[in-house]
């Protein structure tokens, strides 16, 4: 395929923010979901209240503190709001993320407690019950006026106890990279809408053909089985399964979101690392103790797990998406790199993720 036409099938349909709801939209009840998941879900770490207390302070004020050093080395957000962030449990996390998704997809006026939503909110509900044990923080640019950031304390506590590393620091560096996040929405408000509208492309294929999803899943397992078969990491893994089941415009809106994730993500972790040696003292080994947890061999069950939900996925774009940012900063420095933010066609293409001089040759001339 030549570069013209892949950054044409890559481009990013030009709408503006999508309204109304979804192909999605009643396909889950979030209700239930958010029920399932808080009944489901495990018990944090064993703290005493004042333990929990404290680390529930102390992130709120992190979250404060780490706003300025990421504005200073993004040069972005300059003079908008900082809002509070909320410290909630994985009960608190569950019913956040259930109220994010059901605005993602276009659900908000969908009546609760439809009889087609609830086994679909079963199986949402326990996929947020396990993800509730695993999530340390996460920006929603879909709720309240400014976005809400959402910091999990007893996850917090958890992993900087197994990680045996200053709870001080940890928790900083943390905020570090949520706080990217939330400044990166801030300054590109059209991605939520950019977010909303891949999604809504997604529903659109729902009514397909099973025939036509059964040819393309079969040539996807042979080429699986040829050596050589599957190349590309977007292709690998139930990731590369789920876009080889969808006609060309929903792999095209997958693409797009896997690209716009693994920006956002190696763009915080990029900023997180050139911010924590001012401002963490013991950011070398926060560092390396998180990255050796990031490897760490898992059970067979939940490594299926993992695989279902795209965990292993998303680890994958912290790696590449930090490459990409890191290179590219490098090369033009930060300021030009932030012509990334400006509409959907700065944004890398899927290609260009592994090959940043061909962003920069592209967007920067």
């Amino acid at each position: 395929m030549n570069s013209g036409t892949q950054a044409n099938s890559e481009k990013a349909p030009h709408t503006g923010e999508s309204e109304g709801a979804s192909g999605f939209a009643g396909a889950v009840d979030w209700s239930v979901a958010a029920k399932t998941g808080i009944k489901l879900a495990r018990k944090g770490p064993a703290t005493s209240r004042y333990t929990a207390q404290a680390a529930v302070e102390e992130l709120a004020a992190a979250s404060i503190r780490a706003e300025g050093p990421v504005r200073d080395t993004t040069g972005l957000a300059d003079g908008l709001p900082v809002p509070d962030a909320q410290v909630v449990d994985r009960a608190g996390w569950i019913t956040a993320a259930a109220s994010s998704m059901q605005h993602l997809t276009g659900d908000d006026e969908s009546p609760s407690g439809l009889l087609a939503g609830k086994p679909a909110g079963l199986q949402a509900g326990a996929m947020l019950a396990f993800l509730s044990g695993a999530i340390l923080g996460q920006y929603d640019p879909f709720t309240g006026e400014h976005g809400t950031l959402l910091l999990v304390a007893p996850n917090v506590i958890a992993v900087e106890r197994a990680l045996r590393v200053s709870p001080s620091d940890f928790r900083l560096w943390v905020c570090l990279h949520e706080v990217t996040h939330r400044v990166q929405f801030s300054s590109a408000p059209w991605l939520g809408g950019y977010m909303r509208e891949n999604v809504g492309v997604l529903s659109d294929g729902a009514d397909e053909p099973l025939t036509d999803l059964a040819d393309r899943l079969t040539g996807a397992l042979k080429a699986r089985r040829h050596p050589g078969g599957v190349s590309k990491s977007e292709d690998a893994g139930i990731v590369g399964l789920l876009r080889a089941t969808q006609p060309q415009p929903q792999r095209d809106a997958i693409d797009r979101l896997l690209v716009l994730g693994t920006l956002l993500e190696g763009h915080a972790d990029h900023v997180m690392d050139a911010v924590g040696p001012a401002v963490v003292p013991t950011v070398a080994h926060i560092r390396s103790a998180f990255d050796q947890r990031r490897r760490r061999k898992v059970g067979p069950l939940q490594r299926v797990v993992r695989a279902l939900l795209g965990m292993d996925a998303k680890m994958a774009q912290y790696v590449r998406g930090k490459a990409f940012v890191d290179h590219v900063v490098g090369a033009v420095g930060m300021e030009r790199f932030n012509t990334v933010w400006t509409d959907p066609d700065t944004l890398p293409l899927l290609s260009e993720i592994e090959a940043p001089d061909a962003w920069i040759a592209r967007v920067l001339g």
